[in-house]
């Protein structure tokens, strides 16, 4: 019997998102990565560990650095610089008034390790060299801290007529470490920013490359680093490039730490005022880390989106979750990981299914038998939702998307992936129509923010995600022209190794697949064409 004992989770009336109480303001605060050339040639950087009694991060191996004083963007100290503080403003990034970090940055190290970074005048005065520091980074500690800094990395070479020392008061030990070696041996104990900036300088292999690095146009991008929970509970800090970011910021906009960055089979997420996620236990090279559901309604009364493989603890999880109080099941495609939950759960809640038919195929849930087949533009309005259908053929010819206008949250099933690219699987899969499904998007539906994909987390920016999953399309597909071009014509086989080098060998089928694809693609444009089993370019 499925589970069907009360969740008051779901009954729950609270706000979304829960908002912790407001963040501590951040402390402006400078760090400068002191960087030398090791005796073989290797680009060093100078790490200081802090007292084991320290107030803060003890006996963790830091920079120099520390916050911002008042004194420090005083005309008096900047009388001592080499740079007019205008000046050093606009160099290294700074916002006017700002000065007082390049300043902070040389202070520090004089104070903690016994670097004077100094130039030396026309009248034998020794300055503030501020002309040798090169902006690095720009972080803001996380939200939900009790102390926060803004914190501006600088790069500067280590002078060649000064050793560091010890200050005994806020460190004990100094140590210059190769980058990547610091981050592969792990024997230094280190916050996260640390190992960012060791993961950054890492890729350099001299001081004169780094400093180059920083004497190209750009803008610095302000990093805000995230708390949350891994799978087992564990905080953990995240940074933008982690998947689970953008929906930790969306759901935890305050920094509580209670949002999870690890997806948890069967717990429900709730990421809209009436949407909750809750995903199967069917992760995989394919599916991630399993087929995402969503619940989606009010008043106790629910559309069930997706329910995903016929497992039976999931079914009785959606109707733990439900009460069985299900007005709709609808599916985004009938694909054998998203669909085939969806005859059992609306047998067992007598709900209708929504979706189009499946197409022939062994890949394909060929007992979908809805019994509301939507129109592209249809809305369905039930469960004090209302959904439009976005028909997006390509992945598969009967997928749509779903739209929540209210939430400006698109249901992407598999049309968008988060993190890699869908395969597309002929001959019910058709690159060129997937294309265009893709392009057609952002036109149609302008006020898109979020995306709710098949697997995996939220994802924000849509219009962004779009793009960039066309131009890789795109690039897979010159260099599938530039191969041909390059053997005249080849096999299958032959064309993967060139095209898809990159590709894990675990993925090589599904490569494949997405291959033929492409090939399809141009055969139907009239630029490709195959012979006795042989790819080539149609020469016209």
């Amino acid at each position: 019997m499925p589970d069907t004992s009360p969740t008051p989770l779901l009954d729950a009336a609270q706000a979304f998102p829960t908002l912790a109480a407001e963040p501590v303001a951040p402390r402006p605060a400078s760090t400068t990565l002191v960087l030398r050339d090791s005796a073989e040639g290797h680009l060093e950087v100078l790490m200081l560990r802090r007292q084991a009694n320290a107030s803060f991060m003890p006996g963790h191996y830091v920079f120099p650095g520390g916050g911002v004083d008042a004194a420090d963007a005083s005309p008096a100290e900047w009388a001592q610089a080499d740079e007019p503080a205008a000046v050093a403003e606009a160099r290294l990034g700074l916002p006017p008034g700002g000065c007082g970090h390049a300043l902070a940055a040389l202070r520090e190290c004089a104070e903690e390790c016994g670097l004077r970074l100094g130039a030396t005048v026309g009248s034998g005065q020794v300055r503030w060299a501020v002309s040798a520091l090169f902006p690095w980074a720009h972080w803001v500690s996380p939200r939900g801290l009790p102390q926060r800094y803004d914190t501006r990395f600088f790069v500067v070479a280590a002078p060649p007529d000064q050793q560091p020392v010890c200050d005994d008061r806020e460190v004990d030990a100094l140590a210059w470490v190769r980058p990547e070696l610091a981050l592969r041996e792990g024997r230094l104990l280190m916050a996260f920013v640390t190992r960012r900036m060791l993961a950054t300088l890492a890729p350099f292999a001299n001081v004169a490359a780094a400093l180059a690095h920083t004497r190209q146009p750009q803008a610095l991008e302000v990093v805000h680093p995230r708390l949350s929970q891994d799978a087992g509970g564990q905080r953990e800090v995240i940074h933008p490039g982690h998947p689970a970011y953008a929906e930790v910021a969306r759901l935890d906009p305050n920094g509580g730490g209670h949002t999870r960055c690890g997806i948890v089979a069967g717990e429900p997420v709730r990421i809209g005022q009436a949407v909750w996620r809750v995903t199967a236990p069917n992760p995989g090279r394919m599916s991630g880390p399993g087929t995402n559901t969503y619940l989606l309604g009010r008043g106790g009364q629910w559309l069930v989106l997706d329910p995903g493989p016929a497992d039976e603890a999931h079914l009785s999880r959606l109707m733990a979750l439900t009460q069985g109080r299900v007005q709709a099941v609808l599916v985004t495609h009938t694909h054998l990981d998203h669909s085939p939950g969806a005859t059992p759960l609306a047998a067992l809640t007598g709900a209708p299914l929504v979706g189009l038919p499946p197409p022939p195929g062994p890949r394909q849930d060929g007992g979908f038998a809805p019994q509301v087949q939507p129109t592209d533009g249809q809305v369905i309005d039930l469960a004090g939702v209302q959904l439009e259908a976005i028909h997006t053929p390509g992945h598969a010819s009967n997928h749509v998307c779903w739209w929540l206008a209210e939430e400006a949250l698109l249901f992407t099933g598999d049309h968008l992936m988060q993190g890699s690219t869908v395969v597309i699987d002929p001959p019910d899969g058709d690159m060129a129509v997937y294309m265009q499904s893709l392009r057609g998007l952002p036109e149609r539906l302008p006020g898109m923010a979020w995306l709710a994909p098949g697997h995996g987390f939220m994802m924000a920016h849509p219009q962004r995600a779009i793009a960039h999953l066309l131009r890789h399309r795109q690039a897979r597909e010159d260099k599938l022209v530039a191969a041909l071009q390059r053997l005249g014509s080849a096999t299958l086989p032959a064309l993967l190794d060139a095209v898809y080098d990159d590709v894990a060998s675990v993925l090589r089928q599904a490569a494949e697949r997405s291959l033929l694809a492409h090939l399809l693609k141009l055969q139907g444009e009239g630029r490709a064409g195959e012979q006795a089993q042989a790819w080539g370019l149609v020469r016209g």
